[in-house]
């Protein structure tokens, strides 16, 4: 089974622990938190992982090479010469997860104890060409759902924007929801990024947005999870006192 692993940015929000080194590696409870995704995906059965590369990208390379893959097959996606965001990084990484059976985005810096292997059937077992960890978590964006948990739309409470055109006609309509920065998606997407639209940078829920009303994309909600955003110092500190717990 192939997954990808976002490794790629900047890490400014856990500065100055990023100044010297890529945030994938930034150590929660003494373990780098790319080697804590890499082992959660090989025990879930994901054998080909793709991890993309930025900021300090040689330290990744050289991390992993130290550590043999952690006997699993290790593909980079360098993006040393351009940050492409997680939709453009996606694109890139296409020659890697290209294929017949969907494959599973997992951001470095979100730590949980879902079930991957069950999110990862449940996406095999529906219709749908994307499914996304979603949650009841208080923050300023969130992804809209109708009863059946199909993304309809986006709003930012902060600001009022919405997305797509037309979606704040139908507010009362959707459910709110956190996105949790773990997706599964099948290859088929690949063809709508195809084209000028989408080339370079870009982020996908955006390129989400732009396709949901005619793709069928959905949410999958585990209430039981525990779940740490570690991109952040206050989270970062939470995370590794659960994990010495």
């Amino acid at each position: 089974m192939k997954a990808m692993i976002f490794a790629a940015g900047l890490g400014t929000r856990l500065r100055p622990l990023t100044d010297h080194m890529p945030k994938a590696l930034v150590p929660v409870a003494g373990i780098p938190m790319l080697q804590r995704v890499i082992l959660r995906l090989k025990a879930a059965g994901f054998d080909h992982i793709t991890v993309n590369i930025h900021h300090f990208g040689q330290q990744i390379i050289d991390f992993l090479k130290a550590n043999d893959d952690f006997g699993v097959t290790i593909h980079i996606s360098d993006e040393r010469d351009e940050l492409l965001d997680t939709g453009g990084g996606i694109r890139k990484a296409r020659p890697f997860l290209d294929g017949n059976e969907p494959f599973l985005v997992h951001n470095a810096d979100i730590l949980t104890d879902l079930d991957l292997s069950a999110f990862y059937r449940h996406h095999q077992e529906s219709k749908a060409e994307a499914t996304l960890l979603v949650a009841r978590r208080k923050t300023s964006r969130y992804l809209l759902m109708d009863s059946d948990m199909r993304l309809r739309g986006w709003i930012n409470k902060a600001t009022g924007e919405t997305r797509p055109e037309g979606i704040a006609r139908c507010m009362g309509h959707w459910q709110e929801w956190a996105f949790g920065g773990i997706h599964v998606i099948s290859p088929t997407l690949f063809r709508q990024m195809e084209g000028a639209a989408w080339e370079g940078r870009f982020s996908i829920i955006p390129f989400y947005l732009s396709i949901c009303r005619d793709t069928c994309l959905q949410g999958y909600q585990d209430e039981h999870v525990q779940w740490f955003d570690i991109g952040k110092p206050e989270t970062l500190e939470q995370a590794s006192r659960a994990m010495m717990e």
